[in-house]
């Protein structure tokens, strides 16, 4: 049976209904993840969880260490990750409490570890990354929102930004332009270090604001945690119906 790991974001720093066993404070050789590997029941499974930014939410986008969360995802024995991302949209389609699986992304990140082939090498590795998501866990992902009831679409272009702060207009018109429909600020390295570890790896992406520009108001702090309160819950119902299936 697949072992599944969720690696909650902004908004899930804590998975409500996991009856934890055992707490794992792994060690790597690319630094402490971002809190302890909590190894737990839910949704009548095992299952494992990590907070992307900490408990409480305190590491920013470009400091969250990805390697170290993956790496220690993948040594307590994950097969597979289900990622929760919170999302500006920029497609028409792409409203606040909309869900998105996307099926692609382009990285406008820099300056990030962002692969574990670097050092001490014995040859230069490459990893196929022509399809950056799971076909098989976005299908369930697809499957578990449509039996929700969600609001959602089944595919779209996942832009990763450096964050911590948000995008221009100019910047969202450009991600427009390149054929983008969300925008967020982890969705990268973290999905390439789960291919080149060999992990199965799938987006669940609520948009929790309209991008610049994509609205006449101005993006305020206070609409965002409100749209992630109001969306929490479809999420872990989502989570949960994933692997209550699997």
């Amino acid at each position: 049976m697949t072992v599944y790991a969720i690696i909650g974001g902004t908004g899930l720093t804590e998975l409500e209904g996991l009856t934890i066993r055992q707490s794992l404070s792994v060690n790597t050789p690319y630094g402490v993840p971002s809190g302890d590997v909590h190894v737990g029941d839910y949704a009548g499974r095992e299952v494992m969880f990590l907070a992307r930014h900490g408990h409480p939410h305190r590491f920013p986008p470009h400091k969250v260490n990805y390697r170290a969360n993956i790496w220690a995802l993948k040594q307590a024995g994950a097969q597979a990750i289900l990622a929760v991302n919170a999302v500006g949209g920029i497609h028409p389609a792409m409203g606040t409490g909309h869900f998105c699986v996307p099926h692609d992304l382009v990285d406008y990140t820099s300056g990030r570890e962002h692969t574990f082939f670097a050092d001490d090498l014995e040859h230069v590795t490459h990893i196929d990354f022509s399809f950056p998501y799971s076909a098989a866990l976005r299908a369930r992902l697809i499957a578990a929102l449509a039996a929700e009831g969600c609001a959602f679409s089944d595919s779209g272009v996942y832009a990763c930004t450096q964050g911590p702060r948000l995008e221009t207009v100019a910047e969202i018109a450009r991600l427009e332009r390149d054929g983008c429909d969300i925008v967020g600020m982890t969705g990268m390295p973290e999905a390439a270090l789960a291919r080149e570890l060999e992990l199965e790896y799938a987006c669940l992406a609520l948009v929790v604001n309209p991008a610049a520009g994509k609205s006449a108001q101005v993006i305020t702090m206070a609409e965002i945690e409100q749209a992630l309160r109001d969306g929490i819950g479809k999420v872990k119902a989502t989570l949960a119906r994933v692997l209550s299936a699997a």
